[in-house]
């Protein structure tokens, strides 16, 4: 393990979520919890991870374990990327801004939200060196959406995460129930006019009428072509979609299904990553999210050909409890429990965590579904 650096308490995801429950108005709690219809794949996405079993290697000198990895060339202490949410100063006062002093503090890499309620310059000053990724929607109007990468690649973001699964809002039944929308004291500062956000029976409904639905593969290209930085396509499950999005140039791509918050009936990440991963077969980096509440669901991730995974509702619970240090000392936990499987599976650093060490129960280790 990590010599030198004290460990954190154990911190049980339950009773965080319970606190934060508490912690937060019912409209806050009614849009960071819920998800779409019936919210059947919110519960699928933690249940499929539960589904793996880690397959154990021994006899395997772990004196020295590392978690330490890189995301597309930068150095992080874990391969876990605090994930892009929406409206945290609905979660804290500072929002954001704690959310990346918190990441900054444990080492690990953040992608910042295009719906952040802090300005994307801001975030960046707050970062003290951190890895920071800048969430993008292409807007109708596109002058807005590349006046915002400018502003990114300017503040040293180091690449662009381009959310492709949310052409029209999914049915997101708790925030029609609790009305959520925009407060008046809070803004969208990284995007435009936010007033049509403020009224209604819908946040999302009324954000997602500015968003492109007519995007295609070239909308990699046209976002890359607007800066330096690197595309990260965001919101895939099938295997051919992250092979076009690798033959149209993008650097990467994350497994994902919005966090179960826009078709109810899509699959969970965990069961299509293997998939992914072995299609594009070390053409890109690959990344997931949905459902992991354990350093367990970590390892498992990469034993199934992820290079890290995103972390979305935890943050949130922990920012909502704790600010900066409840996120520095979520993600610190992550990191020292990550630490200890590894060495209890036999790998002393992430790049050592194999296919061999996962299997879905009624299948061999490393068997394809």
């Amino acid at each position: 393990m990590t010599e030198g650096r004290e460990r954190p308490r154990f911190l049980d995801l339950e009773s965080l979520e319970r606190r934060a429950r508490d912690a937060l108005d019912p409209m806050a709690w009614a849009y960071f919890s819920g998800g779409a219809e019936r919210e059947r794949l919110l519960e699928e996405n933690v249940a499929a991870w539960e589904r793996f079993r880690l397959y154990p290697r021994v006899l395997v000198d772990v004196s020295s374990v590392r978690s330490a990895t890189s995301v597309l060339g930068a150095p992080v202490s874990l391969p876990v990327v605090v994930g892009p949410t929406a409206l945290q100063r609905l979660a804290h006062p500072e929002g954001e801004l704690a959310t990346v002093r918190g990441a900054a503090a444990a080492g690990a890499a953040m992608v910042l939200s295009s719906l952040a309620t802090c300005d994307l310059d801001e975030v960046a000053a707050a970062a003290g060196g951190a890895v920071l990724h800048m969430q993008v929607y292409v807007l109708k109007d596109r002058a807005r959406t590349a006046e915002m990468v400018q502003r990114a690649a300017a503040a040293g973001y180091r690449a662009l995460v381009f959310t492709v699964d949310i052409p029209v809002s999914g049915l997101r039944t708790r925030e029609v129930e609790h009305g959520v929308r925009l407060p008046d004291h809070l803004g969208l500062p990284n995007v435009a006019d936010p007033d049509s956000a403020r009224h209604g029976w819908g946040f999302v409904e009324h954000v997602v009428r500015e968003f492109d639905p007519a995007l295609s593969l070239d909308d990699i290209a046209w976002l890359g072509g607007l800066s330096h930085l690197p595309v990260v396509v965001k919101g895939l499950c099938r295997a051919d979609d992250a092979l076009r999005c690798a033959e149209a140039g993008a650097a990467a791509v994350v497994v994902s299904n919005h966090g179960g918050r826009q078709l109810d009936d899509a699959p969970a990440s965990a069961e299509v990553l293997r998939e992914v991963a072995d299609a594009v077969g070390g053409r890109m980096e690959v990344y997931v999210d949905g459902g992991i509440r354990r350093a367990a669901d970590v390892v498992k991730a990469l034993a199934l050909g992820a290079d890290a995974v995103l972390l979305g509702r935890p943050v949130l619970w922990a920012l909502a409890t704790g600010g900066a240090e409840g996120v520095m000392e979520l993600l610190e936990n992550f990191r020292s429990e990550l630490e200890r499987i590894m060495a209890l599976c036999g790998a002393r650093q992430p790049s050592e965590i194999e296919p061999s060490m996962v299997g879905r129960i009624g299948e061999r280790p490393g068997e394809r579904p």
